[in-house]
C-alpha cells in the first residue's frame, strides 16, 4: 500500500513539531524568568532541537561548552581591558573574537564561542548592562534553550538516532535493489551506461548518510546508557555490498558473446531477482524490526549460476573466446559468489538489529 506523505516524512514532521514546541516554550519560560534578551534562549532552543535525540544531545553539549568558554573569556577581556571609546571597543572585540575563532577552527565543538564573545562584548552597549551580567545572561539563556531542546527531543515525538540509522540502511538497500538487476542485465543486453553509473554513484552518498547517523546513534547510546545491538556489523556488511557492486561493475565490459548469453542469461536473471527479493526484505525488516530469513531459493539461484559457469568451462566453451572475455566471466563468477556471502551477512546483521521479542510468525522470508 502506498505510503502517505506523513508516513514518508514522519521524522521531518516530528522535527517540525519539536522545534515549534521548543521555541514557544523557550519564549514563555524566558519571559517568565525575566531574561533581558529572551531571543537568545529561543534561538538556542531552535538551533539545538535536532532530528534525533542523539544529535540534539551532542549539539547541546558542544553549544553549551562553546558558550561557556566564550562567555568566560570575553567577560574577562571586557572586564579588564578599558574600552570606553569606539576604538577601544573595536580592540576589545578583536581581542575577544580572534583567539576564540582559532579555537573554533581547531575544534568544531567550540563553534559557538566567537558568537558568544561578540554578544558579551557588544550587549552592554545595547541594553546598558555590565560585561559580567552579559556573560551570565548569555550562559543562562543557552542553558535554558539547551534544556528545552533536550526536553522537546525526548518528549515530543522523539526520534532515536538508531532508528534513523536503520532507516538510512534500509534506504541504501532499496537503492541497491533498484541498481543490481540493471547492472546484471548489462552482461546480457545493452543498457544506458550513463544512467546506470549515475545510480551506482548514488550508493556512495547513501552510505555516507548512514555513517553520519550511525555516529549520532553511538553517541546517543553512550550518553543515554542504552543497551542495544551493535550497529557496526551491519555497517560493515553494507560496505562489503558496496564493494561487491564495484567489482561487478568493473567486470561488466558490455554484453557477453552470444554463445554465453544464451546459457548465462537465465541463471543471471534468476540470481538478480532472488537478490532483489533479499535486499527488499532486509530493508523492510529494518523498518519494522523483523528478523529476515534467507530462503533456500536464494542459494539455489547462485548454485545454478556457479554450476553453469563450471559446465561452460568443462565443455570447453570458453576456449574459443578472447582472454579478456574469459577474465570477465571468471571475475563475474567470483564477484557474485562474494555478493551471495555478503548479502547473507547483511541478513544476519539485520536480524541482530531486530527486537528480541519478535515472534517467529512475524519473520519475513527472503
Amino acid at each position: 500500500m502506498p505510503q502517505t506523505l506523513f508516513q514518508r516524512h514522519r521524522a521531518q514532521f516530528g522535527l517540525c513539531l519539536r522545534v515549534t514546541v521548543a521555541a514557544l516554550t523557550a519564549l514563555a519560560l524566558g519571559r517568565y524568568l525575566g531574561f533581558p534578551m529572551v531571543l537568545w534562549a529561543v534561538l538556542s532552543a531552535v538551533i539545538l532541537t535536532q532530528m534525533s535525540v542523539g544529535k540534539s544531545l551532542q549539539a547541546t553539549i558542544d553549544y553549551f561548552l562553546g558558550t561557556l568558554g566564550g562567555a568566560i573569556y570575553a567577560g574577562a577581556v571586557s572586564a579588564f581591558v578599558p574600552h570606553e571609546s569606539e576604538a577601544g571597543l573595536a580592540g576589545v572585540l578583536a581581542l575577544a573574537i580572534a583567539p576564540l575563532s582559532l579555537l573554533a577552527a581547531l575544534s568544531p565543538r567550540f563553534a559557538a564561542a566567537p558568537t558568544t564573545a561578540a554578544i558579551v562584548v557588544l550587549a552592554p552597549t545595547l541594553i546598558h548592562t555590565t560585561s559580567l551580567a552579559s556573560a551570565t545572561d548569555r550562559v543562562l539563556e543557552v542553558a535554558l534553550g539547551g534544556a528545552i531542546a533536550l526536553a522537546s527531543s525526548l518528549l515530543v515525538f522523539p526520534t532515536r538516532a538508531r532508528q534513523l540509522a536503520k532507516d538510512a540502511a534500509a534506504d541504501m538497500l532499496d537503492l541497491i535493489a533498484r541498481v543490481f538487476p540493471k547492472l546484471i542485465a548489462g552482461f546480457t543486453e545493452s543498457n544506458d551506461e550513463a544512467a546506470l553509473h549515475a545510480e551506482l554513484r548514488a550508493v556512495g552518498p547513501a552510505f555516507m548518510r548512514l555513517d553520519a547517523v550511525r555516529a549520532e546513534a553511538k553517541h546517543e547510546e553512550t550518553s543515554l546508557f542504552a543497551a542495544v545491538p551493535d550497529f557496526d556489523p551491519l555497517r560493515y556488511a553494507l560496505l562489503q555490498l558496496r564493494h561487491d557492486l564495484a567489482m561487478i561493475a568493473k567486470a561488466a565490459g558490455g554484453p557477453l558473446p552470444e554463445t554465453l548469453r544464451a546459457r548465462l542469461a537465465p541463471v543471471l536473471n534468476r540470481a538478480a531477482q532472488s537478490s532483489v527479493v533479499g535486499l527488499q526484505a532486509c530493508a523492510a525488516a529494518l523498518k519494522t524490526s523483523r528478523k529476515p530469513v534467507i530462503h533456500a531459493e536464494f542459494d539455489e539461484a547462485f548454485d545454478a549460476l556457479s554450476a553453469e559457469v563450471a559446465a561452460l568451462r568443462r565443455e570447453g566453451a570458453l576456449r574459443e573466446l578472447s582472454v579478456a572475455v574469459v577474465e570477465d566471466v571468471f571475475a563475474l563468477s567470483f564477484a557474485l559468489e562474494q555478493w551471495r556471502q555478503d548479502l547473507r551477512e547483511v541478513a544476519r546483521a539485520v536480524a541482530a538489529q531486530a527486537e528480541r521479542s519478535v515472534a517467529p510468525a512475524s519473520e519475513e522470508a527472503v
